[in-house]
């Protein structure tokens, strides 16, 4: 009979510790990623660092919420977008780099009626920057580049990459830019330049593909840099496509078919995702569902050179549920892609409930997924705000919840809503943005945190 008792309390005990755990850190297991992880949530004008036991080592705050994403350069700098409220496009609009110690060093503002930086920028080796930017084209330019009219209103948003030099405080020369007006085709209207058979120019964008009338025709939102092969891969979440193309292009080759190291110009190098968007498949050939964060693997890691996603699923044909992908793209004897349906595509992880974690990775919107150099992947599900670190055998070491919320910092105890983050991204503390700097770990982000049975220090 002690026995029962001793049970049943401890039973009781142990849902009463759950019920109150909901937020913060979740689960930390032996096999973790020794390390840390720098996230912004989308309500939030802080950016943190915090350490796998949840403890915050270091924040950043701006004037704005993030715009999305956010990264920690090598020299222990911030870099990260801004939402400035701009009220043609409602989203993006500048981008700021700030030192180790909280103090704006630069800011630059795309942000206007005609244009506005949005969801991604990518800083490259040079010190460069990489951002992806909405362009406003009127509803005359649309149909004079073959849209058809029924899908088009006042005006319709396309895409443009540019790379930004920083000068000064405030100021930055645009060095090259690529534009998807320079690279469309269309079957509606054959007096115009760009028309041609959809099917045989997969190399183009079709402008009328969904005949959707939504302004944000292509929706960009992730855009990531291969130095050794000098590429550029963006994500197109409302087509549920990749495409890679060539940056060895000076900005006159970037707008033409021809130049650059793969002798493309700015056409495209590489698509994967739906080949239903340049007319070569069917619903069932359809792999990717609303994707965002793709990007290539470090070269040193497992799968190392192929290509990684967080597959959102919205739209899948079986149910809704997301996954994290690998795609190897392939290429010719002169590493020179050749066709897509010839790509190598898995699953890595899908998502599953696991209730006694809370660990279902399902997400709708935003999101990301990262190898880790011991062979784990760190998964965002963006939209609940959930960090899961899952092993090499699909088992998670590693769960936390953003506390941060639209209304604020929550409780421990307390339920947590509206705390979506665009991504999470983990470094080793070997990273040289570490080098020479004091990381003491501090308190909990949430309130009133719970103990926790966690030692930074004795993770792999």
């Amino acid at each position: 009979m002690k026995k029962y008792l001793l049970f049943v309390l401890g039973f009781f005990y142990s849902l009463v510790h759950y019920s109150q755990n909901r937020l913060g850190l979740i689960e930390q297991k032996n096999g973790s990623a020794n390390g840390y992880v720098l996230f912004a949530p989308l309500h939030s004008k802080t950016t943190y660092l915090i350490d796998k036991c949840g403890n915050q080592l270091h924040t950043w705050t701006s004037n704005y919420p993030p715009g999305q994403s956010a990264y920690l350069l090598p020299k222990g700098e911030l870099l990260r977008t801004a939402n400035d409220s701009n009220k043609t496009f409602k989203g993006g609009g500048a981008i700021e780099k700030y030192n180790w110690d909280n103090k704006l060093i630069w800011s630059y503002k795309i942000s206007s009626t005609i244009e506005c930086q949005h969801h991604d920028v990518c800083p490259l080796p040079n010190g460069n920057i990489l951002v992806l930017v909405w362009e406003k084209k009127s509803k005359e330019e649309a149909l004079q580049a073959g849209r058809d009219s029924n899908l088009v209103g006042e005006s319709i948003w396309s895409e443009k990459i540019i790379e930004l030099k920083p000068a000064g405080k405030d100021k930055a020369k645009i060095v090259w830019e690529w534009h998807v007006w320079d690279h469309l085709i269309q079957e509606l209207d054959s007096t115009k330049n760009n028309y041609g058979l959809v099917k045989q120019n997969k190399q183009l964008i079709d402008l009328n593909f969904l005949a959707s009338t939504e302004v944000d025709w292509l929706h960009f939102n992730s855009l990531a840099y291969n130095t050794e092969r000098d590429e550029i891969i963006i994500s197109n979440r409302n087509f549920s496509e990749i495409y890679i193309i060539d940056h060895s292009t000076n900005t006159l080759e970037s707008k033409a078919h021809m130049g650059g190291k793969r002798n493309k110009g700015g056409d495209i190098l590489y698509r994967y995702g739906n080949p239903q968007a340049y007319k070569s498949g069917n619903p069932m050939d359809q792999k990717l569902f609303g994707q965002h964060h793709a990007h290539w693997i470090e070269k040193e890691f497992i799968d190392g050179g192929k290509i990684m996603l967080f597959n959102n699923g919205q739209g899948r044909r079986t149910d809704l549920r997301s996954s994290v992908d690998i795609i190897e793209a392939p290429l010719d004897s002169n590493a020179d892609y050749t066709d897509p349906e010839l790509s190598v595509y898995r699953q890595l992880y899908t998502e599953r409930e696991r209730e006694e974690a809370g660990a279902s990775f399902f997400s709708p919107n935003v999101s990301s997924a990262q190898r880790l150099a011991n062979g784990n992947t760190l998964v965002c599900s963006g939209s609940s705000g959930r960090f899961c670190e899952l092993d090499k055998t699909n088992q998670i070491v590693w769960l936390y919840i953003n506390p941060v919320q639209r209304d604020g910092i929550q409780r421990a105890g307390a339920s947590v809503g509206q705390n979506q983050v665009f991504r999470c991204t983990f470094y080793e503390k070997s990273y040289s943005a570490f080098k020479g700097k004091k990381l003491k770990p501090g308190l909990t982000i949430e309130k009133n945190a719970l103990p926790k049975n966690c030692d930074p220090t004795g993770l792999k």
